[in-house]
Order: C-alpha cells, then structure tokens, then sequence
C-alpha cells in the first residue's frame, strides 16, 4: 500500500505515462501559461495619465458643446429678443479679445524691432487707433464698476445706453447703422457754425487772391456745391499761419471742429489743441500709409470705415462713391505739409458737406 503511493507520486512529479487528475493538469496549464506570458493579462485596456486627461478633456469640451446647443435653442425659442443681445454681447466679447490679442502682437512687434507708429501698415496702424478708443470707453465702465454690487447697475446702464456706453462690437447690425446715423447728425450740427467762421475771417487774410478763393469756396458750399480739390488746395498757405494755422485757432472755431471730429469739446483750450492736432496727425499718417497700400486694396468695409472716420456719412452710400471720395481725401491730405494740417482739419466739414448721396 505504502509502496503504490510512493509510486504514484514519482509519475506525478516526473512525467509517467499514468494520466494525472483534472486539479493537477489544470495547475500545469496555469504554470506553463505564466512562464510563457509572464502572467495574466487584464481583459481593460490600460491608457497613460496623459491620454486618460486628453480624454476626459474632449468629453467635457463635446458635452459643454451639446448643452450649450441646447441652451441656445431654448432662448431663441422662449426669449427671441433676449437671445439677440446675449449672442451680440458673447460675439463682443470674443471680438474684443481678439483685438487685444492683435493689439498686443502689433506692439511686441513694434518693441522688438524698434518700429514707430508712422512706419506701420496701413491697417496696423488703423487697429491700434481704433483699439486705443474701443479700451478708454471699456475702461470707463471698469472703474465705475468697481464698488460692490455696482456690476448690476453697470449692466442696466448699458442696455438702457448702449451708444453712449458701449463700443461697436457690442452693437446689433441695427444699430450700428442708426448710431453712426446719430453720431454724424450730431457732428453735422457743427458745419453751419465752422463755415461762418472761415467767412468772418475773409478780411482777416492779407492776400487779396486767397480772400478771393475763400469766398468763392464758402459760397460754393452754401449753395450745395461740392469742392473741387484744386479749389481747397487753393487756400493751403492761409491754413499754414495767420488766421487759420493751428496755433492760431480760437477756442469756440476748436470746439466745433472737435464735435465734427466726434471727440469731446469738454476740455480747456491747450488740451482741446493738443488733441486736435494729435488727433489729425494720426489721420495724415493713415493717409500716406493708406496711399502706399492702395484703396483697391481694402475691403468695403474698410472703404467706409475710412470715410465715416474723416467726415463722410458712408454708411448710406455705394462703396464706388466712397472709394472715390476717399481718392479726393488723399490727394489733398497728401498733399499738405505738417504746418498745413489745420486745412486737413477743415476738410472734414469742406470735402463732405455737399457730396453726392450723403444725407441731408
């Protein structure tokens, strides 16, 4: 009896031709298996913590993009009016912050290369001017809304004010076209007191063939003729020095024309020709850059965002008359040296009075 279990257990353990159990095949199999494989594998598929938090990203980013659909489609249907301003206001902001980005480049670029504002592109120069404005009028709103809870009275003041309050990104399409409309009324109301004043000063000019041609282009103007260029080329030497030049302005002619230039007439007389002669020099150094790139070269858009900046009423115009208004603009600013730009200053109310299609 002995003798047969020692027996057994020697073919067990050293391979006899006597068929093992079922528990001890099973083990061999379970052996061999992790000798050869070097163990188990799960059935799971293991990802790195890198493509586990890619992952995760895209599941958030794909569902904030489905409840945001639907967020959306529940306001259009429930809240029309409401969803026309909150898109208005998201677009704005997205269209702020990218003209930050934009601004910030431009001005790295500037400072990296030791660039001055005259020597950029055209539009370079033209988004930095526009930036710097769109910010002072943000900025105005951030400070008034720094005390607590001010943040909702900020809100109602801008859906109560939003021409006054808010820059153009913030605008509806509606409403940029009846802003720009009420903004140029207002700069309009400026041109009957600018003219009176180059009349009243006929007498004043020494040469008696400019108080001629001054005279003849004050009646042109009344009686609803638009300029030629050479006739306003004509008086660049009277807007050169006495009584027109720019150090020579009175308060009250300064006040009109910083209301037909849309800036404040709230401010002593220094400021108020500092920033007139500021305001236009920037302009004439759009206008070379302008007339290096080519006014084939812009966009319809750019075509009457040029136009409205220097007096004309574009946006009920055809974008052909604007670009060849604008063609008129730039020969005379061209034209003029830095002591002339009193005339340039002038042109706003001169060249766009009576041009045809503006509105009366």
């Amino acid at each position: 009896m002995a003798l047969s279990r020692v027996c057994w257990a020697r073919t067990a353990l050293w391979g006899s031709a006597a068929t093992p159990g079922p528990y001890v095949t099973r083990r061999l199999q379970l052996v061999r298996s992790g000798l050869d494989w070097g163990g188990p594998r799960s059935s799971k598929l293991h990802l790195s913590p890198k493509a586990d938090v890619k992952s995760l990203i895209s599941y958030v980013v794909t569902k904030t993009k489905v409840i945001n659909g639907k967020y959306h489609r529940f306001l259009g249907r429930n809240f029309p009016r409401f969803y026309i301003l909150y898109t208005t206001f998201m677009k704005g902001l997205q269209m702020l912050w990218a003209d930050a980005k934009k601004a910030r480049r431009i001005k790295a670029n500037m400072w990296n290369h030791n660039i001055k504002f005259h020597q950029l592109s055209y539009r370079e120069m033209e988004h930095l001017r526009q930036f710097r404005r769109d910010i002072t009028k943000c900025f105005f709103l951030g400070i008034v809304s720094i005390p607590p809870f001010a943040n909702y009275l900020v809100f109602l003041l801008m859906y109560l004010f939003p021409r006054q309050l808010l820059i153009k990104h913030f605008w509806t399409p509606k409403q940029q076209t009846d802003f720009l409309d009420i903004y140029h009324a207002l700069r309009k109301q400026s041109h009957p007191e600018i003219l009176c004043y180059l009349e009243k000063i006929i007498p004043l000019i020494s040469d008696v063939g400019l108080q001629w041609h001054m005279t003849e282009l004050c009646t042109k103007i009344q009686r609803g003729t638009h300029p030629a260029i050479h006739d306003i080329l004509a008086l660049r030497e009277c807007f050169s020095n006495h009584p027109l030049g720019m150090n020579q302005l009175p308060a009250f002619q300064m006040k009109a024309l910083s209301r037909a230039m849309l800036l404040t007439p709230y401010l002593p007389s220094l400021l108020l020709r500092h920033r007139l002669k500021a305001h236009t020099t920037v302009i004439h150094q759009l206008d070379k850059a302008l007339t290096r790139l080519g006014i084939a070269q812009l966009t319809a858009q750019e075509v009457k965002s040029a136009c409205y900046l220097r007096g004309l009423n574009s946006t009920h115009i055809a974008e052909e008359r604007c670009r060849t208004w604008l063609g008129e603009w730039l020969q005379i600013s061209c034209s003029l040296k830095e002591a002339e730009l009193s005339l340039l200053l002038h042109n706003v109310v001169l060249l766009s009075t009576n041009y045809i299609g503006t509105r009366r």
